[in-house]
């Protein structure tokens, strides 16, 4: 029989036959049941054109196949219809309506329906393509953001576009993974963490670090800080915001102190030199230091030695030298100096004795006071030209008289300290005769001057030991 989509069938054979069907529901040939049954009653059209049915399947026109008659009654017809006329001449009237539809639907042109279901397909096949286009676009994906999971669809290409799609900010310290320049396929999980800052003070460092942790514990296990035996300044549970948090942290340490010649060793997480050694039961008393400063961290296996101090304050006067000032007389012969002596100061200070671990420091002023200030040494020089001469003394044996009063020493001075210079003048004499000051501080020149007015005026009396020296 023809296979056409163009052919319908509408024959029917009557109920009671056990005949095996085509895809056309068209019989075979096979045995039939003995009982008899009443054929269909008035024969009613339902034919529809093939291609309002089956339009998309439609390729190319099929003519349909040539044949004898009716091939669905073909073959041992004879057997299979043995019966009464009429029912054999309703058979034939209907097969013979079937004939002539079918040699009508065959008589179209099969190049009009092409045309009728080409514009169809056309618009079939566009909706279809762009459909399979924005499927494959789309892409299920799974974000995470802070622990907030959700599944989206997205068209997004690589992580950066999702993530601005969705409004996710992020910033230098914030964690993304996958990286966002990574390609999107579906399925893919895309997680965000933000970055938040923590003011660390790690063993008396400080310095600010970012985590993406939540809590204390988290961030301490992120940034790789022993946490164990250590003092927090907050609790390890405690939850980390977006603004982050200060956080205090000394780890335990291995310190030794080193007191009263014996060592000790412990474990500490203290802050200061103090505790630690307050930990270790030592107590400081009145000077007692450490080597290091006291309040400094101490650090792991550091050796730190507590000193026992003793000591006493001492108050000492010490004399502050005076100076030496000299300025020109024009009143006293060239060669005369006068001496007006100085007064050194007075300086009280106080020194701290120590004694540190039994061995005596070098003493330390504490304070100084001035309780005399210095008077300066004054030294007059005379400047007057010496006189020529003086007539009827010049050629005497003053040379002579000199080492006879005094030795030829121009200072001497006698025990008593009434008498000075080479000619032993007293204080009043020496005056008389023009002189200032002592005569043992001016000059030799000068005081064989004044010998000789001395002379002229009175001869040799004032020397009645040794004036016969003049004459000797």
């Amino acid at each position: 029989m023809s296979k056409s989509q163009y052919e319908t069938f509408e024959t029917h054979e009557p109920y009671g036959r056990d005949v095996p069907v085509d895809l056309y529901g068209h019989g075979r040939g096979m045995p039939v049941h003995a009982a008899q049954t009443l054929p269909y009653g008035p024969y009613k059209d339902t034919y529809r054109p093939a291609y309002e049915a089956e339009a998309y399947f439609v390729a190319e026109p099929v003519l349909p196949r040539q044949g004898r008659g009716n091939t669905a009654h073909s073959g041992s017809a004879p057997e299979e219809h043995a019966g009464s006329a009429p029912e054999a001449a309703a058979r034939a009237a209907a097969g013979g309506r079937a004939e002539r539809r079918r040699r009508a639907r065959c008589a179209e042109r099969p190049e009009s329906a092409v045309r009728r279901l080409l514009p169809q397909a056309l618009v079939v096949a566009f909706l279809a393509g762009g459909t399979s286009a924005f499927v494959a676009n789309d892409k299920a994906i799974e974000l995470t953001v802070e622990g907030k999971q959700r599944t989206l669809h997205t068209f997004a290409d690589d992580v950066h576009e999702l993530l601005a799609d969705e409004g996710v900010r992020v910033g230098a310290h914030d964690m993304v993974v996958p990286a966002p320049g990574t390609a999107l396929a579906g399925g893919d999980t895309v997680a965000v963490r933000y970055g938040r800052p923590v003011r660390l003070t790690l063993d008396g460092e400080r310095r600010e670090v970012w985590t993406t942790a939540h809590t204390v514990e988290g961030a301490l296990d992120e940034l790789g800080v022993r946490a164990e035996g250590a003092y927090l300044s907050t609790s390890r549970s405690q939850n980390i915001g977006r603004a982050g948090l200060a956080l205090d942290v000394r780890t335990e340490r291995a310190v030794t102190i080193m007191a009263d010649g014996r060592p000790r060793t412990l474990r500490t997480n203290a802050a200061t030199v103090r505790e630690a050694v307050e930990e270790a039961g030592i107590t400081l008393r009145g000077e007692d230091t450490t080597s290091v400063p006291s309040d400094s961290f101490p650090r792991d296996g550091q050796t730190i030695t507590v000193l026992r101090v003793s000591g006493s304050r001492e108050v000492r006067e010490e004399q502050i030298p005076f100076t030496t000032q000299r300025t020109e007389d024009p009143t006293l012969f060239k060669g005369t100096e006068i001496v007006e002596p100085g007064q050194p100061g007075l300086r009280r200070d106080t020194y701290f004795l120590r004694t540190v671990n039994g061995v005596h420091e070098k003493p330390r002023r504490e304070t100084s006071e001035v309780v005399r200030k210095p008077h300066p040494e004054v030294v007059r020089v005379g400047t007057k030209p010496l006189p020529a001469a003086v007539d009827g003394a010049d050629g005497l044996n003053w040379r002579g008289l000199a080492a006879c009063e005094s030795g030829g020493r121009p200072h001497a001075v006698d025990p008593s300290g009434t008498y000075g210079g080479l000619y032993q003048f007293d204080a009043h004499t020496w005056h008389s005769l023009g002189g200032s000051g002592r005569p043992q501080d001016a000059s030799a020149e000068e005081q064989t001057f004044r010998a000789k007015k001395l002379y002229k005026r009175q001869g040799s009396t004032p020397w009645p030991h040794c004036g016969a020296r003049l004459h000797g």
